[in-house]
């Protein structure tokens, strides 16, 4: 896999997860918030895909509707 991709891949998990940390939900949350919102999927399988970081567009809008989360900053 070329570095770019990675990094690119890393910085998307990187943005979930802070998300995720900055309003405190957990793995386990997020599957009953996106069960919420119509989205069903298993602990296991949230955590191995964000932790791949391979993820679809569609799966992070998902999560970041699910946890409330209406603005995304990409820079610092």
């Amino acid at each position: 896999m070329p570095v770019q991709e990675k990094e690119w891949e890393d910085r998307v998990k990187g943005l979930l997860k802070a998300e995720l940390k900055r309003r405190n939900v957990t793995y386990a949350d997020l599957v009953g918030k996106l069960a919420d919102i119509g989205v069903m999927d298993s602990e296991p399988n949230i955590r191995n895909k964000i932790s791949r970081g391979k993820f679809t567009a569609v799966f992070l809008i998902q999560c970041l509707t699910a946890i409330g989360c209406s603005s995304l900053h990409l820079q610092d």
